[in-house]
């Protein structure tokens, strides 16, 4: 009891708590300068040979710059708490991989600089967080692929995109198409070869886009391009002006152009690629006037096919003009096809019908279509059964025909409407193939005197086993060619387009003359010597059989030696007889001579040859 008083009268002798001391700011990193004195607080490393990310940072700076340093990687860690860091500089050095989530404590961030480095690309993740960023700068990267939720957590507050000097063909654009604050955006020197239609109308603040130096062949209209005036210049522009640069592009000048064209500029910079006529004029230079195109024509379609049920089929559709013409597909029902579980439509114009039925056989239209007009060709399908096979004789010979094989000769009615039924709709009366061989073919057509400054014809014409165009130039004062590098055996579509001044324009123009389809004869089988596996099996045959028959004959003469032997081998020496024959003159009587008879009138003598056996016991019969 004594003790708790004791502990009582010390109890006065504590000494008070005192308040809390601010923390301790963290050390300035070595080789960076760090003001501290003043709000906000700043941390300066530029140069400073850093290869990351210094770990002792003061975690309430509001700027941070590490730029031309040789960082390689943005780790999770290394930005940590930085919640009041307003403005990040990263340029120049040799950041590859930026991870997921290293700027999601950054939610005060305005500006970030990762210029300069060598990403390839830029995944959902990385920028997650950054729900204040007004900058971010992205040039001079190695940058192949942008994701499309990338810019999702800053695409409210975003004013300036820089993705220029990258390796980019495909951006997404509906995401960008989300920027309603962004007024800078740069995407020139990179490899983009088109831009949607509208991609630009949802970015109402936009002050300057910058597409210099892509792959671009041409501009479609958007309607923020027709809203605000465009400039090249940002100098002096009124503030709802939009500065537009789209040189060092490639540039098709044709019709699809005009929009862009009646636009007013200020400067010469932009240059035509295409098409010829056009090519390396100024594009403010070129006339309005001079910005055409070319509507399609069908150049090669698939002759009637019939295919049977559950088996594919493959329509093909080809088709020239400027621009490049697309090819759609109606069904014999008079329905646009396109990708499904049963078909598949190409951008070549071939509709591949997977799993052909009995219902799908008919008429199909094939439409080509682009800013000049449209072309249609039919193309007709048989579903049913699979035809009996015809047998033919491998061993007949085709019958020779006078003159060359490869001469050319006039079809007869017979075969020419055979040949109609083979290949579909009958030719163009415009142009004619009055006589063709199996690698030749004359093609002919018309005079085009209502068609006047008719500089050349062109013939465009190929197989049905080539999709290769091939084209030729002919003089304006022939209405023929001769076709000698044609293939034997195949489907030929050939059109003649003749090549005129318009006179209302001076420009170049094509009017289509017609079309024709025709097929090469086939090639002539040889009827000459046999095939050399054909030979080579008969000489085997020839020489067993002779083999075979040579071993019989032996067999044969042995087996008549051993029977003319009397069964005993040929080679063993043979026993003579113990009795022989032997023959011996005599008057015609055996034995001794009989006692003489009683003398006749003789007439003449008979001699007597006898043969009797004798043996070593026997004397030979005297006379």
């Amino acid at each position: 009891m004594a003790i708790l008083p004791f502990f009582l009268c010390l109890l006065p002798l504590a000494p008070a708590s005192s308040p809390p001391q601010p923390a301790t700011p963290s050390p300035c990193p070595r080789r960076c300068r760090c003001q501290t004195q003043s709000l906000p607080l700043s941390v300066l490393c530029p140069g400073a040979g850093l290869l990351f990310v210094p770990p002792s940072l003061d975690r309430r700076a509001a700027e941070l710059r590490l730029a031309d340093n040789f960082i390689a990687a943005v780790r999770r860690r290394d930005l940590a708490n930085m919640t009041g860091l307003l403005h990040l500089s990263l340029s120049r050095n040799t950041i590859r991989h930026v991870a997921a989530g290293a700027f999601a404590d950054l939610r005060a961030l305005r500006a970030l600089h990762l210029d300069g480095n060598r990403l390839t690309s830029l995944g959902e993740g990385q920028l997650r967080g950054l729900v204040n960023l007004r900058h971010l700068i992205l040039s001079n990267n190695q940058l192949a692929a942008l994701a499309a939720g990338a810019l999702d957590d800053c695409a409210e507050t975003l004013e300036d995109l820089d993705l220029s000097y990258n390796n980019l063909e495909q951006l997404p654009w509906e995401a960008l198409g989300r920027l309603g604050n962004v007024n800078t955006l740069g995407l020139d020197h990179n490899l983009l070869a088109s831009v949607p239609a509208g991609a630009f109308s949802r970015l109402h603040k936009l002050a300057r886009l910058d597409m210099t130096s892509n792959r671009l062949t041409t501009i479609p209209p958007d309607p923020l391009f027709s809203r605000l005036p465009l400039l090249a210049r940002p100098r002096g522009s009124p503030a709802s002006a939009l500065v537009l640069a789209f040189g060092g592009n490639p540039l098709h000048c044709n019709c699809e152009l005009v929009w862009l064209r009646r636009l007013a500029r200020e400067d010469d910079l932009e240059a035509c690629a295409s098409p010829p006529a056009l090519g390396g004029r100024y594009f403010w230079a070129v006339g309005e006037e001079e910005f055409v195109c070319e509507p399609p024509v069908v150049t090669h379609r698939s002759p009637p096919l019939a295919v049977p049920a559950g088996r594919p089929a493959a329509l093909r559709c080809r088709a020239v003009g400027d621009p490049e013409p697309r090819v759609r597909w109606v069904s014999p029902q008079g329905r646009l096809l396109g990708n499904s579980s049963r078909a598949r439509a190409f951008p070549n114009g071939t509709l591949e019908l997977l799993v052909t039925e009995p219902g799908d056989g008919g008429i199909f239209t094939c439409i080509a279509a682009n800013a000049a007009g449209e072309a249609t060709a039919a193309v007709e399908l048989t579903v049913g059964p699979p035809p009996p096979p015809q047998l033919a004789n491998s061993t007949s010979c085709d019958p020779p025909r006078d003159g060359d094989p490869d001469a050319l000769t006039p079809p007869s009615a017979a075969s020419a409407s055979a040949k109609a039924a083979d290949t579909g709709p009958p030719t163009d009366r415009g142009v004619q193939v009055t006589e063709h061989g199996a690698t030749a073919a004359l093609v002919q057509w018309p005079d085009q005197r209502p068609i006047p400054g008719i500089r050349m014809y062109q013939i465009q014409y190929n197989s049905s086993a080539d999709d290769i165009l091939v084209y030729r130039m002919i003089p304006a004062d022939s209405h023929s060619f001769l076709l000698t590098d044609l293939a034997s055996g195949r489907t030929y579509d050939l059109c003649v387009l003749a090549v005129y001044e318009d006179g209302a324009t001076g420009l170049t123009a094509t009017r289509p003359v017609g079309c024709a389809r025709f097929s090469t004869e086939p090639a002539l089988r040889p009827c000459g010597a046999p095939h050399a596996p054909f030979l080579g099996g008969t000489m085997i045959i020839a020489l067993g059989g002779v083999i075979v028959a040579s071993v019989l004959v032996f067999i044969f003469v042995l087996l008549m030696r051993y029977k003319v032997h009397g069964g005993q081998p040929p080679g063993k020496a043979k026993t003579p007889a113990p009795v022989s024959s032997v023959c011996s003159q005599t008057n015609g009587a055996l034995g001794p001579p009989p006692a003489p008879e009683p003398a006749a009138p003789r007439a003449h003598t008979v001699v007597q040859l006898d043969c009797e056996p004798w043996g070593p016991s026997h004397e030979p019969v005297g006379p």
